[in-house]
């Protein structure tokens, strides 16, 4: 008589992002049948958009200012890194085939700077390993303990002995991450913190003058400041761009967290703007007070400082004409321009999401949930954020590593 096979082991990753995808990758290589559920027709379709302007994977930064990066998150995000460095993250690309350089600013991408090739090489390491993947796929709870998942064919029963979920945040709702599992996962008594946007652009109250005129112009030698919540002065130099209702851009978006909290509990905040960051305020001063003759203070201003346009415009915008006629007024605020943020960008326009399942509700510092045993959670869906520069993408790796190594020691206890 022949003896029957074991039933293989079968765990369902739902989503097909960056996290998904390196779990699925950690537990075909432990043996474990993997099957790859996504809505979307195809999957990292944000990590191809997210390539667009340059692939930056990951950033080569000293480990510990790496680790600062995650905020608040540190301690718990570090767990995940600690098992996946950002030198390991390179050195798994490579092993892909992929070479990768380092940028003059320490961010680090594929030497083509793209990354479809980086997706089309990964995805053929998975299915060599014998992932299967199911696009147009998508979840939408549990019918007992198994999965509903509904197709283009109807609704599909999926038996599982465990799943990853990850299922991003709430940005980029096009691209598949919609943040629609929050009310799954809550009503399955998980605690879950509300998504809300990161790396994201703000509001202001321009006038219909000044956003005629400036809207989409950028700022490409300026600095933003801030006042912490220990009332301490933050600075950062950079670039941003003026937009119909607000700023957005490289530099608002490396603040944005801090804003987005402090607009939460206060419903505004300022921040100052420095026009001419690489002169200081004395220099400024001088530039002002130098004798003008018959020059209007605009020709004044460009012609001493090189500040017309955009620039120029927000002195305009933000500044009474009583202060714009005192030279000394205009000098300090050409150094530090105030601007009321009112509210953050709809989430959907976010680069990221902050927000989603909690830490606490985790089991023991693994990536399996408290409340659903066998249920792991993993990349932008849990409680932490980062700002852009690689920072996001390597934590989502890391992230998907360890949940995906968390569930194959789960189901090995249970054998």
């Amino acid at each position: 008589m022949s003896q029957s096979s074991p039933t293989p082991v079968r765990v369902a990753v739902i989503g097909g992002g960056p996290a998904g995808l390196m779990a699925a990758e950690v537990l075909a290589e432990g043996g474990v049948q993997v099957d790859v559920y996504d809505a979307m027709p195809s999957v990292g379709r944000k990590f191809l958009l997210a390539g667009k302007g340059g692939m930056n994977i990951t950033h080569s930064e000293p480990y510990a200012a790496f680790v600062a990066r995650y905020r608040g998150r540190s301690g718990q995000v570090q767990r995940w890194l600690d098992e996946f460095t950002p030198e390991q993250v390179r050195a798994w690309i490579h092993g892909l085939g992929i070479d990768t350089f380092v940028g003059s600013s320490g961010r680090v991408f594929p030497t083509d700077m793209k990354a479809a090739p980086l997706l089309r090489a990964w995805l053929h390491r998975l299915r060599e390993c014998g992932v299967r993947f199911h696009m147009r796929h998508r979840w939408t709870g549990w019918e007992g303990k198994d999965l509903r998942v509904a197709t283009p064919d109807g609704e599909l029963i999926v038996q599982t002995d465990a799943v990853i979920l990850a299922l991003g945040g709430a940005s980029w709702a096009r691209l598949g991450s919609d943040g629609a599992w929050a009310p799954l996962l809550g009503g399955k008594g998980v605690d879950v913190a509300p998504l809300v946007p990161a790396n994201c652009g703000f509001d202001t109250d321009w006038s219909e003058h000044f956003s005629s005129r400036h809207a989409g112009a950028p700022l490409t030698t300026a600095a933003l400041a801030y006042r912490d919540d220990n009332g301490e002065m933050v600075r950062r130099k950079g670039q941003f761009v003026v937009t119909q209702t607000g700023i957005e851009g490289s530099l608002v978006y490396a603040l944005s967290a801090p804003l987005r909290d402090q607009i939460a509990r206060e419903g505004k905040t300022t921040v100052w703007i420095d026009l001419a960051p690489d002169h200081s305020a004395e220099r400024v001063l001088t530039e002002v007070t130098h004798p003008r003759g018959s020059r209007s203070m605009s020709s004044h201003l460009q012609s001493r400082l090189g500040l017309k346009g955009v620039k120029a415009g927000l002195l305009r915008e933000c500044l009474s004409a009583e202060e714009y006629a005192d030279p000394a007024r205009l000098a300090a605020a050409i150094k530090a321009l105030p601007l009321t943020l009112l509210r953050p960008r709809p989430i959907d326009e976010a680069i990221s999401s902050a927000g989603g399942v909690r830490f606490d509700a985790l089991d023991g510092g693994s990536a399996m949930l408290r409340a659903l045993p066998g249920v792991f959670v993993a990349g932008e869906m849990v409680d932490w954020e980062a700002p852009t520069g690689g920072y996001l993408l390597t934590a989502c790796f890391a992230g998907g590593r360890a949940a995906g190594k968390d569930a194959l020691a789960w189901l090995a206890a249970r054998r």
